[in-house]
C-alpha cells in the first residue's frame, strides 16, 4: 500500500465504454426473462375529469390478455417523491380520496398484461372509460385567483409552495439607487429527451421479493415508493438498475416502477414494458416553466443595492420536486451577488399541465436567466463593462447572501469569472478595469455577431434541511497484500461516468491500481442507501463515503483481519430550511461556480441564431477524471443551447401538441457550436473528497442569459423570453426595423 496518488486527476477510460460502443451493455429494454408477459398502460383521455366507471370486459376478452388492472387493484393508491399526491392508477374503487380524478394527461388509468406487446396495446384501447369533465386551469397565474378550479385540498388557491425573502431595508435601497432596471422573464417547458424511453421488467426473485429492473436515479427511493404503494415491507421489494440511458432529473419520479411491480405481484410472472417516445414525452415530467418579474437598483459607481423579484412556477398537476426546485430558484434569483436589500416572493402553483419536476440545474437556469439579464441590463444602463460590474458585486468568502448567511468557505466566483474572461479571449484587463475586445463582424450584412457573458452558482447536495447521507462498503481481499478490492456503492450512473469515478476514488483511497477494484452497485439487495444521483452530489457524497469506508477497512487490514470489510455512512454538514417570514437559511453545504462567454451570429432576415463559440469556466475543486468533466461541460452546453434557442414544447389546455422528436426539436450535430472550450479550475472545496465539488449541472445554468446578452450586442434587442425560436426573434427584429427587405 502506498500514499502515492494513483488515479485521482487522471483520465481513466470509463468502465462501460467498450460495452456501450459495441452494443453488449444491456439497458432495461434489452432484458428479457423466460415466460415473460408484456404490459401496456392506458393513459388518461382527459386533462381534468372524474372517472365514474371503467369497463374492462372487452379488454379482458381480447386474445392473449392475462390481466387488466385498475385503481381497485392497487393496495395503497398513492405515490410522490416528496408529497404522495398522485394516484398510481386513477379511477373508482380505491380507498385513496380523490383517486377517481384525472388531473393531467400523464395520469395512468389501467394496465393490460398480455402474451405480446401488440395484444396488450390492442386491449388497452378497448377499455371503456366514462368521464365527468371538470374545468381546466392551465395557467398558474389564473390558478392562483379566487374561484379557480381547485386541484388538491391541501393547496388553497392551488399554491403548493410560497417562499419569502425579506433582507435589509428595501425602501432604503430604492432611495439609494441611481439606476433601476426592470424585466419580466419567461421560460418554457423542456423535455429531457434521454436516449432510452422508460422501460423495465418486473418479476418475483428467488427469495420471493417483488423485483423491478428499471432505469432511475435512486434505487432505494424507488424501492420505498414501490413498497408503500404495494403495502409491503421494504425488504420484500428489490430494485435493480442496469445501464441507464440518460436521466437529467427526468427519472427522479416514478414512471413504470410501481406498475411493473404491481403487475408482477398480481400475475406471478415476469412482466415487461417499453414506452414509445410519445408515451415518454407525455408520461414523465418536464422542466418548470416560470414567469419571473425582477426589479434591481444600483448606484452610479456600480454597486447593486436592492433587488425585488416574484417567481411564479407552473408545478403542473402534482408536486413532484416542485418545492425543492422552487427553493433553488428562490435562492438564485438575485444571482451570485452581495445585495444588501432584497424582497422575493416565489410560488409553485398546481395546474392541469403535465407535472414539472427535476431537470439539470433544478431551478437554477430559470432564476439565472432573470438575474443575469438584469445584471447585463444594469451594465448597459450604467455604461459599465459587464465583467467589471460583476466583479464589483460578486459573492466572496464571508459575503452575506440575500438569505442572511454566507456561502460555505471556498467561494471562488471572482476567480472563475476573471480567469474565464481572460481565457475566452473576448475580454482583457487594463489599468482602467475590464473591457471587451473589438469583435469582427461578418462581411454578409444580414448576419451580425455579438458576445455575451453570464455566471452562476449551484448547490452540491440536498438543500434546506433535507437529510443527506451516503453509505459505502469497502472489502479488501488477499493474503499478504491487497489483491482485490470490492466496493459496494449504490449511486446511479446515469451516463455521467459515476461508476468509473467511484472505482478511481476507491483505488486512490486504498492505494491500489484501478484494475484491482470491482464495483457492486445499482441493486438494493447488495448496497446501502446512496441518495439520489441528482443535485450534483454523487461524486461529493460517494467520494466521502468511499474514503471513509476505505480508511476503516485499511485499519482492519493493518490489524491483519482478512478479508477486511468496513461500511461507512457519510453525513453531510447540516443545512436549514427557509424561515417562513424572512427566508433566512443556511441552505446548502457546498456549491459549484461557473462563468460562460458566448459568441453568436444572428441572421436578421430569418431570425436564426447560431451559437458560434462557448467558453465555460468552472471551479470543480478537483477534477477526479478530467475527460469526464470535459464531457459534462460539453453535454450540458449543448443541452442548454437547446433550452435557449430551440426546444419549444407546445401545450394547449393541458395537452402536449408536439410529443415527438420530429416536432419537438433538440440540437443535433449541425446545431452545436463550432467550439466549446472548457476551462477547468481546481480550487479545492474544504469538504469535498480530494477537494472535489459537484459540477454536472453548472455548465447548463448561465448559457441562456449569456446567449441573450450576445444577441443583444448583435441586434440591440433584449429578449426576455426563451426559447429564442426564429419566429420570436424575427418578430422583435421587425419591430426594430431590422432584416426588412
Amino acid at each position: 500500500m502506498s500514499e502515492q496518488a494513483f488515479v485521482i486527476g487522471q483520465t481513466v477510460r470509463r468502465l462501460d465504454a467498450v460495452g456501450k460502443v459495441i452494443g453488449e451493455t444491456p439497458f432495461p429494454g434489452d432484458i428479457n426473462m423466460e415466460g415473460q408477459l408484456w404490459m401496456k398502460i392506458r393513459f388518461a383521455d382527459r386533462v381534468h375529469a372524474r372517472i365514474t366507471a371503467i369497463d374492462t370486459s372487452k379488454a379482458e376478452a381480447h386474445p392473449g390478455v392475462v390481466a387488466v388492472l385498475t385503481a381497485k387493484d392497487v393496495p395503497v393508491n398513492e405515490y410522490g417523491l416528496g408529497i404522495p399526491d398522485q394516484p398510481v392508477l386513477c379511477g373508482p374503487g380505491s380507498a385513496k380520496e380523490g383517486a377517481d380524478i384525472v388531473r393531467c394527461i400523464s395520469d395512468q388509468v389501467a394496465l393490460v398484461v398480455a402474451d405480446t406487446e401488440e395484444a396488450a396495446a390492442e386491449a388497452a384501447r378497448l377499455i371503456e372509460i366514462t368521464y365527468e369533465d371538470l374545468p381546466i386551469v392551465d395557467d398558474p397565474h389564473l390558478a392562483m385567483q379566487e374561484g379557480a378550479p381547485q386541484l388538491h385540498p391541501h393547496a388553497p388557491n392551488n399554491i403548493l409552495t410560497h417562499y419569502r425573502i425579506r433582507h435589509g431595508d428595501v425602501e432604503a435601497g430604492w432611495a439609494q439607487a441611481d439606476v433601476v432596471v426592470e424585466g419580466e422573464y419567461r421560460t418554457g417547458f423542456q423535455e429531457h429527451a434521454y436516449l432510452q424511453p422508460e422501460a423495465g421488467l418486473g418479476y418475483i426473485d428467488e427469495e420471493g421479493r417483488v423485483t423491478v429492473i428499471v432505469a432511475g436515479q435512486w434505487v432505494h427511493k424507488d424501492r420505498q415508493q414501490i413498497a408503500h404503494a404495494l403495502n409491503l415491507p421494504e425488504e420484500q421489494v428489490r430494485v435493480i438498475y442496469p445501464a441507464i440511458g440518460g436521466a437529467f432529473g427526468g427519472r427522479e419520479d416514478m414512471s413504470v416502477q410501481i406498475v411493473l411491480a404491481l403487475a408482477a405481484m398480481k400475475v406471478g410472472r415476469p412482466v415487461k414494458i417499453i414506452w414509445s417516445r410519445e408515451e415518454s414525452i407525455i408520461g414523465h415530467h418536464k422542466r418548470h416553466p416560470m414567469t419571473i418579474r425582477a426589479r434591481w437598483g444600483a448606484t452610479r459607481d456600480g454597486k447593486v443595492v436592492v433587488a425585488e423579484a416574484e417567481i411564479i412556477a407552473d408545478a403542473g398537476a402534482y408536486a413532484y420536486t416542485s418545492p425543492k426546485v422552487l427553493g433553488n430558484a428562490h435562492l438564485m434569483v438575485c444571482g451570485p451577488y452581495e445585495i444588501p436589500n432584497a424582497k422575493v416572493d416565489s410560488y409553485a402553483v398546481y395546474t392541469n399541465n403535465v407535472p414539472s419536476g427535476a431537470f439539470r440545474g433544478f431551478g437554477g437556469p430559470q432564476a439565472c436567466f432573470a438575474a443575469e439579464n438584469q445584471m447585463n441590463r444594469l451594465a448597459e444602463a450604467l455604461g459599465m463593462d459587464p465583467v467589471e460590474l460583476r466583479l464589483k458585486n460578486v459573492l466572496r468568502d464571508g459575503s452575506i447572501t440575500v438569505v442572511g448567511t454566507p456561502l460555505p468557505p471556498g467561494v471562488t466566483l471572482d476567480r472563475v469569472l476573471a480567469e474565464g474572461a481572460i481565457q475566452s479571449g473576448y475580454w482583457e484587463r487594463t489599468e482602467d478595469g475590464w473591457r471587451q475586445r473589438p469583435l469582427q463582424q461578418p462581411a454578409d450584412p444580414t448576419r451580425r455577431r455579438g458576445v455575451g457573458v453570464a455566471m452562476g452558482f449551484k448547490n452540491v447536495g440536498f438543500s434546506f434541511g433535507a437529510p443527506e447521507e451516503n453509505w459505502a462498503t469497502v472489502e479488501l481481499y488477499g493474503e499478504t497484500e491487497i489483491e482485490r478490492v470490492v466496493v459496494r456503492e449504490a449511486g446511479a450512473d446515469v451516463g455521467q461516468g459515476a461508476h468509473t469515478v467511484f472505482v478511481q476514488m476507491a483505488a486512490e483511497a486504498v492505494g491500489v491500481p484501478v484494475e484491482k477494484v470491482e464495483l457492486i452497485g445499482h441493486d438494493t439487495a447488495h448496497t446501502g442507501n446512496s441518495g439520489s444521483s441528482s443535485a450534483s452530489r454523487m461524486t461529493f457524497m460517494a467520494g466521502n463515503a468511499i474514503k471513509g469506508a476505505a480508511q476503516l477497512a485499511l485499519e482492519k487490514w493493518r490489524n491483519e483481519e482478512r478479508p477486511a470489510i468496513a461500511t461507512y455512512q457519510y453525513r453531510a454538514p447540516r443545512t436549514t430550511p427557509y424561515d417562513p417570514e424572512t427566508g433566512r437559511a443556511e441552505p446548502n453545504f457546498a456549491y459549484g461556480y461557473v462563468a460562460q462567454f458566448v459568441e453568436v451570429e444572428v441572421d436578421v432576415e430569418t431570425g436564426q441564431i447560431e451559437v458560434v463559440r462557448v467558453v465555460s469556466a468552472h471551479d470543480v475543486g478537483k477534477a477526479i477524471n478530467p475527460q469526464l468533466v470535459e464531457g459534462q461541460i460539453e453535454g450540458a452546453v449543448v443541452q442548454a443551447l437547446g433550452y435557449a434557442i430551440m426546444e419549444n414544447l407546445v401545450t394547449d389546455q393541458g395537452r402536449i401538441l408536439n410529443p415527438y422528436l420530429s416536432t419537438y426539436l433538440i440540437p443535433t450535430v449541425w446545431d452545436i457550436p463550432k467550439e466549446i472550450k472548457p476551462v477547468i479550475l481546481e480550487y479545492a472545496d474544504p469538504r469535498g473528497p480530494w477537494g472535489a465539488r459537484g459540477m454536472a449541472e453548472m455548465p447548463f445554468i448561465p448559457l441562456a442569459p449569456a446567449i441573450t446578452a450576445a444577441v443583444h450586442q448583435a441586434t440591440g434587442i433584449w429578449f426576455e423570453r426563451i426559447p429564442l425560436i426564429p419566429e420570436r426573434v424575427v418578430f422583435k427584429l421587425r419591430e426594430k426595423g431590422l432584416g426588412v427587405i
